[in-house]
């Protein structure tokens, strides 16, 4: 059975703005539920193990979905989510792909992660996929390849936009803008229309920019897995 990872934000402040914050739920579920169908064994981690922060703004009437409600609904996946492994315990060698939901919590730790970093460079050096949505692509921002290079570098990526979290009105709250980043790492940063589905796969790096996104990246995520390993 191929394995599919995923790894979630342990943290749960929003800034200084003293609000909550975590994972988005729509990010986790789309994604998980697209991988398990189709026949991933689906494991799940977080930086700081344990059971990771939900960002309260993804339980809302309108961030809702289908895929959230069967998650909460799924004793065997929210068991899962309650007792995630630490990333420095994560075993990625048997990974076929490795995937990053966003939630604004992603911003903190992720990046500072060396341990994610590394572990995202192992499973991308082995030809496993590595794919993130919306701030999930903070994460790596935190991966060096053998070659020393950014592992964003030469490669077309997507994220949560500036003009998005411009809308949203964070973007003072957050450490840095994402599509900044990625573009300083050498990203070759696209994106679409404010709240719309946008995904991208280059090889096996596949990228959305925000939680209309989640579940096209699960199915480019499907079909990178199938292609033959790259350097």
């Amino acid at each position: 059975m191929p394995k599919a990872l995923i790894i979630l934000t342990s943290h749960d402040q929003l800034g200084d703005t003293g609000k909550p914050t975590g994972f988005y739920w729509e990010e986790l579920a789309a994604p998980y539920w697209i991988l398990s169908d189709a026949g991933y064994q689906v494991e799940l981690a977080s930086i700081a193990g344990g059971k990771p922060p939900a960002d309260p703004s993804s339980e809302a009437d309108d961030a809702m979905t289908d895929e959230v409600r069967r998650f909460w609904a799924d004793d065997a996946a929210m068991n899962r989510l309650a007792n995630t492994e630490r990333v420095e315990d994560v075993d990625v060698a048997a990974c076929d792909i490795v995937y990053l939901p966003g939630g604004h919590g992603t911003m903190w730790d992720l990046p500072k992660s060396e341990t994610l970093g590394q572990l995202l460079a192992k499973a991308w050096e082995k030809g496993a996929v590595v794919g993130a949505v919306c701030h999930g692509p903070a994460g790596l921002l935190a991966a060096r390849l053998l070659s020393g290079d950014p592992l964003v570098k030469g490669r077309r990526v997507a994220g949560f936009t500036n003009a998005e979290e411009e809308a949203a009105g964070l973007s003072d709250a957050v450490p840095f803008l994402l599509e900044d980043q990625l573009k300083a790492q050498g990203g070759q940063h696209e994106g679409g229309p404010d709240w719309q589905p946008f995904a991208i796969a280059d090889g096996k790096l596949v990228t959305g920019q925000n939680p209309a996104s989640s579940a096209e990246v699960a199915r480019l995520m499907l079909k990178a897995a199938d292609l033959p390993t790259v350097p």
